[in-house]
């Protein structure tokens, strides 16, 4: 009984210290950053992609759900929305923006703030789409990961005509809205110039116009299809591979998903690479480096993928020359 006594009034000469110490011990818990992920695309369409960029992450010692938060923001192909879904994060705030999905997603972020740090995905060169001034050390707050798509767009007409050097007319769908698209149609055309085939080009901003565009591309005698590269036609790989099977027509992707999704092919840069890059960026940034000291990440892995079920649906033998070319065979 003694022991009891002596333990409350210890405790009733501590008063309210006692309570105070659980307290006092949570407050002095480490505070989580929060990631800012803006997107103006949508979240299943880019599951792939997440599971890349949450490596990055973890490479650098981040994971989500435990010592960071990642805040998502997605426009669903509603570029016009990444405005105020960009300020949102600002406002939440974010320690760190990743802004994803396209050119359009970096630029509403960069308009958004000009203190917290960016790191942007980019298939444009960083410095003619206005992000940044120089690559090797990137002004202001942004920096990021860029895989210059215009590079691979006119490799991919040409792997296109290897496969079926008698289609005259080669078709591209493409996304006029996309800021992207200019230095990729230059060089497109130029390509089909010098393999003497005519190029039809089709725009599409929306689901319905894609299938116009499929149907206008069989009127003027198109035998296969080029597609521009670009975060909206990424999100609607479903539909253009469908649509590809329905019309029984030779179609070349950007993306490796497109392939594995049962495309026929698909040539241009490792995107989950890419993503993966941003996240290591990302959790750089975390702990202390600034976004000028990270020069433009230039993701140049570049893979070409065939899916051969999908040839044999359609009637076509790859040649031995491609098969040897490619990085990945879908049996």
């Amino acid at each position: 009984m003694a022991i009891d006594i002596g333990r409350r009034q210890f405790i009733s000469a501590l008063g309210g210290a006692a309570v105070a110490w659980p307290l006092a011990a949570r407050a002095q818990q480490p505070i989580k950053p929060i990631v800012g992920f803006l997107s103006s695309q949508s979240p299943d369409t880019y599951a792939p992609f997440l599971v890349a960029f949450r490596q990055g992450l973890k490479e650098q010692g981040y994971v989500d759900g435990e010592n960071v938060t990642i805040e998502f923001r997605w426009a669903r192909s509603q570029t016009d929305l990444l405005p105020a879904l960009a300020t949102e994060l600002v406002r939440r705030p974010v320690d760190v923006i990743a802004a994803t999905g396209g050119v359009a997603a970096a630029l509403a972020a960069k308009a958004a703030t000009t203190s917290i740090p960016i790191v942007f995905n980019s298939g444009q060169d960083p410095v003619q789409a206005g992000l940044v001034t120089n690559l090797n050390r990137p002004d202001g707050n942004l920096t990021g990961v860029s895989w210059f798509g215009t590079d691979s767009a006119a490799k991919r007409l040409a792997l296109l005509h290897q496969l079926v050097p008698g289609a005259a007319v080669i078709a591209l769908l493409a996304n006029p809205k996309d800021v992207e698209l200019l230095a990729q149609l230059a060089a497109i055309k130029e390509a089909a110039r010098q393999l003497d085939r005519k190029l039809v080009v089709e725009n599409a901003t929306s689901p319905s116009e894609i299938d116009a565009a499929f149907t206008k591309f069989l009127q003027q005698g198109a035998r296969a299809i080029t597609l521009a590269s670009g975060p909206f036609l990424i999100n609607q790989r479903a539909q253009v591979v469908a649509l590809a099977a329905q019309y029984a027509i030779p179609c070349i992707y950007t993306d490796r998903e497109s392939a594995v999704a049962g495309g026929l092919m698909s040539y241009g840069n490792n995107l989950q690479d890419g993503y993966r890059r941003n996240g290591v960026y990302v959790g750089r940034i975390l702990k202390g480096d600034k976004p000028s000291d990270l020069p433009i990440d230039r993701a140049t892995k570049f893979e070409f993928v065939i899916n051969i079920k999908t040839a044999k649906v359609l009637g076509l033998d790859f040649p031995p020359t491609l098969l040897a070319l490619a990085d990945e065979v879908i049996e």
